[in-house]
């Protein structure tokens, strides 16, 4: 059934290997998987064919299913990466952090691993198990990762104009990076800025590429007053360019104040997603 698809439709792109066997890529195995899903819920092949593989890909990247056994996987690895940290054994960690992400599509790598991970040793440090020192270097090897992953999708030329950054203050930028490359998946035209934007920079940056979406990450919660100077600066120099979204914990936390504001919050990836559905869709987009 496979070489059908492959031959009839061109969905499938295999190599050769020296043995004249098919080799397929993650790409493949991710669109097979969505195939199958769509199948077994009442799809048709040739109407899906129809969309070609980008769209399919696009499609499947969001929607893959988690799977319970791969899931219980990756609770196992992030213990076993964890348990390196303290005292910190480099040769071992590395070792099983990066065959982990090699062996699984880099959507379940980031939202199964690199991303739980980062949360853990967050909170391994907050709690004093952990030094500064470590997790730096962590979070290091995390943005490693997510940017080699980014590098390896095609410059946009068109779609959705996106720029993600963190607010003045806000170091933290693993979630920001996260959310780039899943704007660029999408297909969105992505600035990331990374950490500790000063307003100012970000007003420019906007008003030159006029952007359709600014997303910011809070991932730390601030003080109600600190909130409250970013969201005034937000809405007086930041929007007249740009529509704004904000997400992370310290935006969940305060949802009510950027929500006033007319800030949309995100909750979580799926959130993001819906937002990215709705900016797709947009007639102006297509200009």
């Amino acid at each position: 059934m496979i070489r059908v698809w492959e031959r009839r439709f061109g969905l499938l792109r295999p190599t050769r290997g020296a043995n004249r066997y098919r080799n397929y890529s993650d790409e493949d195995v991710t669109l097979l998987r969505y195939l199958k899903e769509q199948l077994d819920a009442g799809g048709s092949i040739g109407e899906l064919s129809k969309l070609g593989r980008e769209e399919l890909l696009t499609r499947a990247r969001v929607t893959t299913p988690r799977v319970a056994v791969v899931e219980n996987l990756f609770v196992r690895l992030l213990q076993e990466l964890v348990s390196t940290l303290h005292p910190l054994d480099r040769v071992t960690f590395e070792k099983r952090l990066n065959g982990a992400v090699a062996v699984v599509p880099f959507d379940e790598a980031l939202h199964g691993i690199l991303l739980p991970l980062q949360e853990q040793v967050g909170r391994l440090w907050h709690e004093g198990q952990l030094s500064i020192a470590v997790e730096h270097y962590v979070t290091s090897q995390i943005q490693q990762k997510i940017f080699s992953a980014m590098n390896q999708l095609p410059v946009a030329e068109y779609g959705a104009t996106v720029v993600v950054a963190c607010p003045p203050g806000e170091e933290h930028d693993i979630a920001a990076l996260a959310v780039a490359y899943q704007c660029r998946v999408r297909g969105c035209r992505v600035y990331y800025l990374g950490a500790n934007v000063p307003i100012a920079a970000l007003v420019k940056l906007c008003s030159d590429v006029k952007p359709d979406l600014t997303i910011l990450s809070l991932p730390i919660v601030r003080p109600e007053d600190k909130v409250t100077e970013l969201i005034h600066a937000l809405v007086r120099d930041v929007r007249p360019f740009t529509d704004l979204t904000v997400g992370g914990h310290g935006a969940i936390a305060l949802r009510e104040q950027f929500m006033t504001s007319h800030i949309q919050v995100l909750d979580d990836f799926s959130d993001l997603d819906s937002t990215l559905d709705r900016l797709m869709r947009r007639p102006a987009l297509h200009r």
